[in-house]
């Protein structure tokens, strides 16, 4: 027994199973910790926009997808995916389209809407996995270079910010408290509690608004193990009401949320890279950047059909592979499982929606900030020369037009009304202007020139 516990920590491990069992249960609850205050995020804050996420179907198809890709993966790759941050601008602005069918549209149809628009993002994973596999990456990336994906990636946080001040200033003193654990987790923090601040930060505030009498529980009562509002175990939507969960499809929906798969492609990209650097294997590699982008772009359209948000590979849990040592994937799959698990509780879904709005805001503070920053990280690590006039130009463009289109850009195409977000508008411009003015010297994968794959997976 003391030799394995000296090994742990060390010498990486990459068959879990030596260490028993029950270790095996802890590691992977370790991994569920590590995802589980991001993933439940995401229903929370589309709750806040007026839209019924269910954060049970969330759970379900966190587990479900991670499965899933797992398998398309060939089993090797130690990836949890969970839901994405990067299409909260496409939920926001589908939960404020009034225009056309969606002036009077309720917001569970909106949300079906929206959920068609995500089914089209994950197909697009697939495209881009066929064109890989075709043309190879290098020339792929070529039209996606860090002075496009960057200031995308800003945008996104930009536009999400007045939503985070929105929910804070419902009692800022609450919202305060969840940012200082936060803050103190991430900088002071040791171990698990600085792998997984977003959720101390949830959980602290939580307590504290409890310790006021801020947090309402009437819905809990009467509740049983099947019975009552919301029993202790219980279906998802998609079971109990398919017609109301089912994905339904629209040109300006899918216009709205399918463009920025842009942005969450680039995450991917990212999110594999740093695992590969942590594990010591180049996944890109092998099992292949194709096979990686197929399991979460079909995890994410098979999540968006029936009613769940999209999904994307988890830095948090990369996180817990560099701490842990550990690196069997089997380790992952048993975090999947339990996600899955808890999926079936509607009582443990009422109580995370119990979480008071300040609560939100405090941590989108924080989190909406840290997803600007990271886009101005992507430029700067990847040594985007702003002194070069067509750079600036492209990066200008995608700015103004992300944050002066406020209230996105409608038009009319025969019959049919189109409304494209500022995101979708910036995400076009940049791509297009990239693509066609000269002097694009960008080229993935070469570390001179600033844009080495193994950058990517800092983020």
């Amino acid at each position: 027994m003391k030799e394995k516990d000296t090994t742990i920590g060390q010498a990486p491990i990459r068959d879990a199973r030596t260490l028993g069992a029950p270790r095996m249960l802890v590691l992977g609850l370790q991994h569920l910790f590590a995802m589980f205050g991001a993933t439940v995020l995401v229903p929370i804050l589309v709750q806040s926009y007026g839209l019924p996420l269910s954060t049970q179907t969330t759970l379900f198809f966190a587990g479900f997808g991670t499965l899933f890709f797992h398998l398309c993966t060939k089993l090797e790759i130690p990836a949890f995916l969970g839901s994405s941050f990067a299409f909260l601008g496409g939920f926001s602005a589908m939960a404020n389209l009034d225009t056309g069918k969606y002036a009077a549209m309720a917001p569970g149809e909106k949300l079906q809407y929206a959920c068609g628009g995500i089914v089209v993002a994950g197909l697009l994973y697939v495209i881009l996995a066929l064109v890989v596999k075709v043309v190879g990456v290098h020339r792929v990336m070529r039209f996606l270079p860090p002075v496009v994906t960057g200031p995308i990636i800003i945008l996104i946080g930009l536009n999400l910010a007045p939503s985070a001040v929105s929910n804070a200033s419902t009692c800022w003193w609450l919202a305060l408290v969840s940012m200082a654990i936060i803050v103190a987790a991430n900088i002071w923090g040791r171990g698990m509690v600085k792998i997984i601040p977003i959720l101390l930060g949830v959980v602290g505030g939580y307590v504290a608004a409890l310790l006021a009498g801020m947090v309402d529980f009437t819905g809990l009562s009467g509740s049983t193990l099947l019975g009552g509002e919301n029993p202790i175990l219980g279906l998802q939507p998609f079971f109990t009401d398919f017609s109301g969960s089912v994905a339904k499809f629209d040109l300006s929906a899918i216009l709205v949320m399918a463009p920025i798969a842009v942005a969450s492609m680039m995450e991917h990209i990212g999110d594999i890279s740093a695992i590969s650097a942590t594990v010591g294997e180049n996944f890109i590699e092998k099992p292949g950047l194709h096979r990686t982008l197929v399991g979460d772009g079909v995890a994410t359209a098979l999540a968006g059909l029936f009613g769940g948000p999209a999904n994307t590979t988890y830095g948090e849990n990369t996180g817990v592979l560099a701490l842990s040592r550990v690196h069997d994937p089997r380790v992952i799959r048993l975090a999947a499982l339990y996600a899955m698990v808890l999926s079936f509780s509607p009582a443990f879904a009422y109580l995370v929606n119990t979480i008071p709005a300040a609560i939100i805001g405090g941590v989108s503070f924080i989190l909406y900030g840290m997803i600007s920053a990271i886009g101005v990280r992507n430029v700067v690590e990847n040594r985007v020369d702003f002194t070069n006039s067509r750079n600036l130009i492209i990066a200008a463009v995608i700015l103004v037009c992300g944050l002066g289109f406020t209230d996105g850009l409608t038009f009319h195409v025969g019959g049919v009304t189109i409304t494209l977000t500022s995101l979708a508008v910036a995400a076009i411009a940049g791509i297009v202007l990239n693509a066609i003015l000269p002097g694009n010297d960008f080229h993935f994968g070469k570390s001179e020139s600033g844009d080495d794959v193994a950058s990517l997976g800092r983020y």
